[in-house]
């Protein structure tokens, strides 16, 4: 999920008075990547409701949970605190318009909680209450509602740049909590020196630091909270999925979950878990013989391995359920087996490793990658869509789709999912024009 930076187009997107031009302007506002839906919100907002910023703040997407558009000044310094508070002061399904604190500053901002708990915060071009509040509430929960389906169906695209954001949040986070701990750990043991001599200041200044200490690791915490996964939790958001297929199909289940003391899951591999536990329970349900299905998780500090068995004569077009796996599985670097056996049932495995793979230091880009495909390379892994890095370069989108293009045959892969993990494992992210360390 990738903030996307612009100024709000100032051309309608629909006519107020047309309402199958509005449903046709929302359905474009849905469409299309996911990285993108702020920016495509925000035209179709622009009319009706003149914005300089729009914030989507929703913890469905783990790796970005902000998306943004409008004027970068703002969007680029509305941090994941300033959006949870916000979002903890409005109860579900309610909204206000009002002063509230967004990029560092006191700003007045209109603010919908939708019953999905996805927040939309808009900073109006001038001073007022907005008009018509139910429409754009209702706009909202369209939207809010296409953004979780996009995430429970956990695509390669998806998990790919979920992945590749998640990876580079955890390196930035960890550097940056390095180096405030060891600067913080520095004045302490400075300050409480029995050399020095002004006890006072030297008690003052040391509770000062601690406080510091406390609070940076505290932020590390909420980080963390926001972008993983309890094993246990995750499991059972998948029973509420999965149990209503096998009622429907009357099937017998049993539901075997991971030990609740084990270690937190990505956010990534969690909703990639789900996706693939739901079409394998899919896939062997569709058998008119099935009687009995068992789904198991097993957590350890290294992977989440999923186990799913019937009780069936054993006939599954186990190359087609491949097919449908092996995307989500190949973005995860996950483990696939498929057995199938007559007469005794099938039985699909999956191991998702919860750690990205380590960089190697014998991998490095091709040495044909040139100059401006590198700072493509770097803009995609940065989150950047191709208009933004358009934007960023000053050159034409056209040309932007015929580097990214060079870029994927020249890395070997099919997507710029796959390809913004490689940016990201080899560095190249923090190379980006404008890239910041990213909270969305």
């Amino acid at each position: 999920m990738t903030d996307e930076a612009h100024t709000p187009a100032q051309a309608p997107a629909g006519d107020a008075a047309d309402p199958v031009a509005d449903l046709h302007a929302l359905r474009e506002a849905v469409s299309g990547p996911l990285a993108e839906i702020a920016r495509r919100f925000s035209r179709l907002l622009s009319a009706r409701w003149p914005h300089r910023a729009l914030v989507i703040f929703t913890l469905e997407c783990t790796g970005r949970p902000r998306k943004v558009a409008g004027e970068r000044d703002i969007v680029d310094r509305v941090t994941i605190e300033e959006l949870a508070a916000l979002k903890a002061s409005i109860a579900l399904g309610e909204r206000m318009s009002g002063h509230a604190r967004l990029a560092g500053a006191q700003r007045w901002v209109w603010a919908l909680r939708d019953r999905s708990d996805t927040l939309l915060v808009l900073l109006p071009r001038r001073r007022a209450e907005p008009a018509d509040p139910s429409a754009l509430a209702a706009a909202f929960g369209i939207v809010a509602t296409s953004i979780r389906q996009q995430v429970a169906q956990a695509s390669p695209d998806y998990l790919a740049e979920s992945r590749a954001a998640s990876s580079e949040r955890a390196r930035a986070t960890a550097e940056l909590t390095a180096a405030h701990e060891a600067a913080l750990t520095g004045i302490l043991t400075t300050l409480r020196s029995s050399r020095l001599d002004d006890r006072s200041a030297r008690g003052a200044a040391a509770d000062a630091a601690s406080k510091a200490l406390i609070a940076l690791r505290a932020r590390r915490e909420a980080d963390r909270n926001h972008s993983e996964e309890a094993p246990d939790a995750a499991f059972q958001r998948l029973l509420k999925e999965v149990d209503p297929l096998l009622r429907h199909r009357e099937v017998a289940a049993e539901f075997v979950p991971p030990s609740a003391d084990g270690g937190p899951l990505p956010g990534e591999v969690a909703y990639g878990a789900r996706a693939i536990t739901h079409d394998i329970a899919l896939a062997l349900t569709a058998q008119s013989d099935v009687a009995r299905l068992r789904i198991a998780w097993t957590c350890d500090d290294a992977a989440l391995a999923v186990d799913v068995r019937d009780q069936s004569e054993g006939v599954l077009d186990a190359a087609g359920l491949r097919r449908t796996l092996d995307g989500r599985a190949h973005t995860l670097g996950a483990g696939l087996e498929v057995e199938s056996v007559p007469g005794w049932g099938n039985r699909v495995a999956v191991r998702l490793p919860l750690a990205p793979p380590a960089p190697q230091a014998d991998q490095r880009l091709p040495a044909d990658l040139n100059r401006r495909e590198r700072e493509v390379l770097a803009l995609v892994a940065a989150g950047r869509r191709n208009r933004a890095i358009a934007q960023e370069l000053g050159v034409a989108e056209s040309t932007v789709k015929f580097h990214i293009s060079a870029v994927l045959k020249k890395l070997g892969v099919a997507t710029r999912g796959e390809a913004a993990v490689i940016g990201v494992r080899a560095g190249i992210a923090a190379d980006a024009p404008g890239a910041r360390d990213g909270a969305g």
